[in-house]
């Protein structure tokens, strides 16, 4: 940060002197928060105001502000005090009650000092901008201890983690080409997931998922002191069985040593962490770059990355907004019933939960009807533990999750019978825990969908062997609903976004509500007015929050200032509601140049039933925003599929026929 930061600073404190016609704390504290919040985001930290100590002596105690690095560990503090304290005793007070002082600003507008490490290392003038710029960056430049050995250790984990996973696969090659009970077991076990989780899978999906699970054993007991669920879920059981067959004795703790110096790290970190959903968000970091390590190619697929806080808060929030304006009932009410279908590391379950905080129905909403399934081991293993977590720190009480299959969401098309009253028996006498909660799940009504579905049409590189599977019944509807509706010559709406949206639309139980962030392609693509004509038909009431970023159509724009993903494709928020009003398509959308940053902060400061929301009606292309119409479509084409197919009898209108 420049020099000009601080004057700017300095302007803005004047300003609201003489607008105000007062110093007191809380009117010209607010603009040394945001030089702060500046400096932290431009230092890929972030500022959160007032969030209460967890721990130690000043225990529930709130700094104005604590300043985190990404990873959550905080990084220092902010006391702000009126001019007309006395500084040096309101310091003194703070430090009585607990107050950290390990990298901590306490400061009056007129005078600021800094602590660190429990002393006193620098006074200055903040009416001197070059003093004040000096104290600031100060405070910016000292590093935790535990944030040195974390950067440390991610370069050597990035580094020992291929020679690892080249010994670990050539120890599973061995155990199919000579252990007997191995084969046995690693057989059975293929036949299980392939019933209950994805039809798809194979031998090398099982090696896969055996390794994920022997690297992130360790993760989970490091972030989490109580991490009984790696040893106890069912699917878990099986793969420990796998485990034991082919690394005996010390051979586990001999392999991974290298990485050592990773788990600990974590494990360090973990316990600087003192806020339980700081703490979750700690395990996403360590998730997605491990992921993106461990597996590039299944992260692009399986769109491995962590959706923001303030837009899961606002998609739930809006969710039950819309629960109560249409249909009278929110989602604490019962007979709501909810599910996230790509759930990855379990954030939007967690957020319901919070949303659910203090409220008597939480355990009834937890052990009933609140629903997600994940594909991925992995995500899978995370979202379990964040869910228990969380449960188990708004209500004191620890609860099995019993709600979450281990499924692709996609291949569960038995339960899209269920609003018609059907109840489908997918597994008969199979007992086991996952297939019974699958088939738990598929008897359920569901009246809200919500999530972060998977994005990607295509891989990113044809030569990269990573495509999308096909799914049979989903892409059928696709192709019957919004393909035969589209006019575009050619379509790429089997992507799996799309796919998600057609699998939600037939999983809702009647009126109901489906709430996804995704790809914003579907509001302006030509290949999916099919889409846009069909949603338009089917659900009288949309609200689309388009957060624009999409830096392939504006080149000017940088995928990590301005993308609330930091990726390239644009990105909105949808909601359609089933059975609702009819008041037709509102939409609203972000300024192009507005940065990530100021998107989310605008999310979370305003709630969807506050938002200055545009109708809209589509044109007669089927267009909803740029509807920039002319008369090509009118003349006659030189020829056109339809023709030449024999399907537009009668209405023939081509040049050519061929």
């Amino acid at each position: 940060m420049s020099i000009a930061h601080i004057r700017a600073y300095l302007a803005r404190i004047d300003r609201l002197r003489r607008t105000s016609g007062s110093s007191t704390e809380e009117i010209v504290r607010e603009a040394f928060k945001g030089l702060l919040s500046d400096w932290a985001d431009g230092m890929d930290m972030v500022l959160i105001a007032e969030q209460p100590l967890a721990t130690g002596r000043g225990k529930g105690r709130k700094p104005d502000a604590t300043i985190r690095h990404s990873i959550r560990v905080a990084h220092g503090y902010w006391e702000a005090k009126d001019e007309g304290d006395d500084l040096d005793a309101e310091i003194e007070t703070k430090r009585t009650l607990g107050y950290p002082t390990t990298n901590t600003i306490f400061e009056d507008t007129r005078e600021a000092v800094l602590w660190q490490h429990g002393a006193e290392v620098m006074r200055r003038d903040m009416t001197d901008p070059d003093a004040l710029h000096e104290l600031v960056a100060a405070f910016f430049a000292y590093e935790p201890p535990v944030i040195e050995d974390w950067r440390v250790a991610v370069r050597q984990f990035q580094h020992d983690l291929p020679e690892i996973l080249h010994e670990l696969r050539e120890r599973i090659d061995a155990a199919y080409a000579e252990a007997e009970d191995f084969q046995t077991a690693a057989r059975a076990f293929l036949a299980h997931v392939q019933k209950t989780v994805n039809p798809a899978l194979a031998e090398p999906d099982v090696r896969e998922m055996l390794i994920q699970h022997i690297l992130t054993e360790e993760i989970f007991t490091s972030v989490f002191s109580n991490a009984e669920f790696h040893r106890e879920n069912a699917i878990a059981q099986q793969l420990y069985a796998l485990e034991r067959l082919f690394l005996r004795g010390s051979a586990k703790q001999e392999m991974l040593r290298a990485l050592d110096p990773y788990y600990t790290a974590i494990k360090r970190a973990a316990v600087e962490i003192d806020v339980h959903h700081e703490k979750q968000t700690f395990l996403k970091v360590i998730y997605e770059g491990f992921y993106k390590t461990y597996n590039p190619k299944a992260a692009d697929r399986l769109g491995v990355i962590y959706t923001p806080n303030e837009i899961v808060r606002f998609m739930v929030r809006g969710a039950d907004w819309l629960c109560r304006e249409h249909f009278g009932r929110g989602l604490a009410d019962q007979g709501v019933e909810i599910l996230d279908p790509a759930t990855g590391t379990g954030t939007f379950v967690c957020e319901i939960l919070e949303f659910l905080r203090g409220q008597p129905e939480i355990r009834r909403k937890y052990k009933e009807e609140i629903h997600a399934n994940e594909v991925a081991i992995l995500p899978y293993y995370v979202a379990n533990l964040n869910v228990e977590a969380t449960f188990a720190e708004i209500t004191g009480q620890f609860a099995e999750y019993e709600n979450l299959v281990f499924a692709d969401t996609l291949d569960m098309t038995e339960g899209l019978g269920v609003k018609r009253g059907e109840t489908p028996d997918l597994f008969g006498s199979i007992s086991d825990e996952n297939a019974e909660r699958y088939d738990r799940q598929n008897r359920r009504r569901i009246s809200v969908v919500i999530g972060n579905p998977p994005y990607n049409a295509n891989q990113q590189n044809e030569n990269d062997n990573n495509k999308n599977r096909t799914y049979k019944r989903i892409d059928e509807r696709v192709k019957d609903t919004f393909v035969r509706r589209s006019t575009a010559q050619k379509t790429k709406v089997y992507d799996m976004y799309a796919r998600f949206y057609r699998w939600a639309f037939d999983r809702l139980s009647g009126e109901g509500v489906v709430a996804f962030v995704t790809n914003r392609s579907f509001l302006d693509s030509r290949t999916f007015d099919g889409f846009r004509d069909y949603v338009g038909e089917r659900f009288g009431d949309i609200y689309v929050v388009d957060l624009g970023g999409d830096v392939r159509a504006n080149p000017k724009l940088s995928g990590t200032t301005h993308n609330v993903f930091g990726i390239q494709t644009g990105v909105s928020i949808a909601f359609f509601v089933a059975g609702g009003r009819g008041g037709g398509i509102r939409y609203v959308r972000r300024p192009e140049g507005e940065t990530a940053k100021e998107k989310l902060d605008w999310l979370a400061a305003h709630p969807m039933e506050r938002m200055g929301f545009e109708r809209i009606v589509p044109s007669k292309r089927g267009n909803w925003i740029d509807q920039v119409e002319h008369e090509w479509d009118d003349l006659i084409p030189l020829a056109d599929k339809k023709v030449k197919a024999a399907k537009a009898r009668g209405q023939d209108r081509a040049v050519f026929k061929l």
